[in-house]
């Protein structure tokens, strides 16, 4: 439940069990993104790899990649481009870390403006999917 009752119902993207499962496997990310092009789980671990590899424009394109499939899939599910999206819901995650990897990577290449819209939009997704995230990654 989210806290305002007057607001939209947060948005849940469908269960993805197969393209979860070979992520959590171990499977590479590449040969995900191969198999399913619209699993912004694949597109987001390519990101957070490339960021920590130094390799911030690569990781632009991952990161824009999961975040506009993640988008489209949003849409699909009825959200409006606004509301909740919230982390505890697990298909949920690869967009959100997807947008993180977005504000990262834009922060690298010097792209303040696009730092600062992810970052927000990600607070404004879930105030808690940015501590969740960097407790994955910490």
């Amino acid at each position: 439940m989210h806290g305002n009752l007057l607001g939209p119902e947060p948005a849940r993207l469908p269960d993805r069990p197969e393209q979860q499962a070979a992520i959590e496997g171990g499977e590479n990310p590449t040969d995900v993104a191969r198999r399913w092009p619209d699993f912004s789980e694949a597109w987001a671990a390519l990101a957070e790899s490339a960021l920590a590899a130094g390799e911030d424009v690569a990781a632009y394109a991952y990161a824009r990649t999961g975040y506009h499939r993640g988008l489209d899939q949003l849409r699909r599910a009825g959200w409006k481009g606004h509301g909740p999206v919230p982390w505890s819901h697990r298909p949920n995650q690869g967009f959100l870390r997807a947008l993180a990897a977005l504000a990262a990577a834009a922060g690298s290449i010097g792209d303040a403006e696009e730092h600062a819209r992810c970052t927000q939009f990600l607070a404004d997704s879930d105030p808690e999917a940015p501590a969740a995230i960097a407790a994955r990654t910490a």
